[in-house]
């Protein structure tokens, strides 16, 4: 077995432990409506709601962050809701590309940030799920890819240029890069947005909360991958199998 395929397995097991940690002690028979993010994480959380559902004949419903997520729950058979009927979420469950020690995130890798964020933000529990990797002391200490902005497409350019501006670094139109089959050109929202990319600094030391609020001030910015104060609680699934659980002060 090479140390690929080994670290690959590791990191699987990571998520798919610290999803079935999370489901098993955050949902039951009080919880109505669920929040779903997206991404590779959620897979595994839903797997077990699924059957957690069954085999405590659970009514849950469950509203999806993305047409991926969408797609997940019709996969097993799950009730889904809106945001327009279904005001009072009890908990919102979704993974993160990086969280740091004050459980601060930077999601958006996937591009369903702005559903992400509404679920998470409206939700009375916002829990986040992740393997070992996505855990940091500071931001971009283990993600590279810079922090999603959701723009709107006529505004990018003015946005790239008032951004790298004010604070620096790089700030790319994310574009398709893929192998094989999709569409060349900029990656499109579910809400037909183009995304922008903020590479920071690493090295800087950053006010999370005031760079948010002032990059959301800008003309042409629909959100930000930036979700401050909202996670209550985070599981990280570890390469040794076990789960750390950690909780907002």
């Amino acid at each position: 077995m090479s140390s690929e395929t080994y670290n690959f397995e590791l990191i699987e097991r990571g998520k798919k432990n610290a999803a079935i940690k999370a489901v098993n002690e955050n949902i039951n028979e009080k919880t109505k409506t669920i929040g779903i993010g997206s991404g590779s994480t959620i897979v595994y959380a839903v797997e077990r709601l699924a059957k957690k559902i069954t085999e405590e004949n659970l009514d849950i419903n469950c509203i999806p962050s993305s047409f991926q997520a969408k797609q997940l729950l019709s996969k097993y058979n799950l009730k889904i809701g809106d945001l327009e009927t279904n005001t009072n979420i009890d908990i919102t469950i979704d993974g993160a590309d990086e969280v740091d020690q004050d459980l601060t995130c930077i999601k958006g890798g996937g591009g369903c940030h702005l559903q992400e964020k509404l679920l998470a933000f409206y939700a009375k529990k916002f829990v986040v799920i992740a393997d070992y990797r996505k855990k940091s002391n500071k931001l971009g200490e283990n993600w590279s890819l810079g922090i999603p902005i959701e723009v709107l497409p006529s505004a990018y350019t003015l946005v790239q240029n008032r951004i790298q501006k004010l604070y620096g670094g790089k700030t790319p139109l994310r574009e398709f890069s893929g192998t094989g089959r999709g569409k060349a050109g900029p990656v499109i929202t579910d809400n037909g947005n183009f995304i922008l990319d903020w590479v920071f600094d690493k090295n800087e030391d950053y006010d999370w909360k005031l760079i948010n609020q002032n990059i959301k001030l800008i003309p042409g910015v629909i959100e930000t991958g930036l979700f401050i104060g909202i996670a209550k609680t985070a599981y990280f699934g570890n390469s040794d199998g076990t789960v750390a659980k950690v909780i907002s002060e």
